[in-house]
């Protein structure tokens, strides 16, 4: 089976390993009185930077406190005024985690993310070095999206992506969700009804995703159980671990990076050669121009063989790609295996599909210096 009950030692496993460490902490567990509840959170990190390790906080809460500022009940519907809320509750936030921080004698420091500033790998570079500069400084990263400037079609979507995606980048050991729920449960016999708790998730697969619900309606917060189990597929695959734990009380977070079998461990597959950062981009910030559709050998020599891939392995492709661009790598069935970056462009591609390395200069008319569509240089793995 792909998860257990209890945990058998595989937290122990873990969290002895954990040297950088990013927390998320969700909308509802700051917004009702937030200068206590993030001097209680700060509480809990101070004593964490003290043993010595790196940490990394990924914040929700200024739009709800944005609509606590101005006593709205219900969420606006209009994205301006979203923005208004967010852009207002943001200062308030802030203010509350500065003066925390200040209280044990260090600062934090802001960070509001787009989603641009992750896929564009000219933006992603800078963001990298200036966590990486805060953290040699001993400042704490508080980070957040921009909801005040981003927009449905470019947004990030939701804080736990987000956390996701920023311990990807800086190749933290581990991810902590501070939730309002206990962890990822079992579905109970009843719909809506929670099952057992499951301590450690050793792989996602399709039942497990299929007892993930959607948003869970509530005014103040976005995602839900689903956006969870999308982060731990970004963790997971990109080599380190992640756990959801109940954040209702922040001292969970000590008792579970002390071993104690709280929350949902999702554990990283065994690695024996992690990712390199240009991998990482590759696999989750770079935005594919198209795809290229590989027959079931091709298929079999890019996972178990670690082999480029050549023309004759290539059925078809979709998009409007140019060499150098990142494309998708598609099995038979259409499910995505790989990305890499491409040697030739869609309209070369067409012309050489199916064909044989000796056959590319007469398909295309002209010499051909590299002979793999994509090489396994430039090639990242991610199924």
């Amino acid at each position: 089976m792909s998860y257990q009950y209890q945990d058998q030692g595989e937290r122990a496993a873990v969290l002895q390993k954990v040297r950088r460490l990013v927390v998320k902490v969700g909308s509802n567990l700051v917004r009702e009185t937030p200068a206590a509840r993030t001097g209680e959170l700060i509480d809990q990190l101070v004593a964490l930077r003290e043993r010595g390790t790196e940490v990394i906080l990924v914040t929700s809460g200024a739009i709800p406190l944005g609509m606590n500022i101005l006593n709205r009940k219900n969420r606006p519907k209009d994205m301006a005024k979203v923005q208004a809320l967010a852009a207002l509750g943001q200062c308030y936030l802030m203010r509350h985690y500065e003066n925390a921080c200040e209280a044990h004698g260090f600062h934090c420091a802001q960070l509001l993310i787009t989603a641009a500033d992750l896929h564009n790998r000219d933006r992603n570079l800078p963001v990298t070095a200036c966590l990486e500069a805060l953290l040699e400084a001993g400042v704490l990263p508080v980070i957040n999206e921009n909801d005040s400037v981003s927009v449905e079609q470019i947004k990030i979507g939701d804080n736990d992506t987000l956390a996701a995606m920023v311990a990807t980048m800086l190749g933290a050991d581990l991810t902590v969700l501070l939730t309002t729920i206990d962890g990822f449960h079992e579905s109970g016999k009843a719909d809506g009804e929670l099952g057992q708790r499951i301590s450690v998730i050793r792989e996602l697969d399709d039942r497990l995703l299929a007892m993930a619900g959607s948003t869970d309606g509530n005014p103040y917060s976005t995602g839900g159980m689903i956006t969870k189990l999308h982060a731990a597929s970004i963790c997971t695959t990109g080599g380190h671990a992640l756990a959801i734990v109940d954040g209702h009380d922040f001292g969970n977070l000590k008792r579970f990076l002390e071993g104690e079998d709280l929350g949902t461990l999702f554990l990283q597959p065994d690695l024996s050669h992690p990712m390199r950062s240009w991998q990482r981009f590759l696999a989750f910030f770079s935005e594919p121009a198209g795809s290229i559709i590989l027959d079931a050998g091709a298929t079999d020599a890019l996972i178990r063989h670690n082999k480029s891939l050549l023309p004759g392995g290539v059925l078809g492709s979709s998009g409007t790609f140019r060499k150098g661009d990142t494309v998708r790598l598609v099995g038979p069935d259409r499910t995505e295996i790989a990305r890499g970056v491409v040697n030739f462009s869609y309209e070369e591609l067409a012309k050489i599909c199916g064909a044989k390395t000796s056959e590319l200069s007469s398909r295309l008319g002209h010499p051909v210096e590299n002979t793999e569509v994509v090489h396994k240089d430039y090639l990242v793995i991610i199924k």
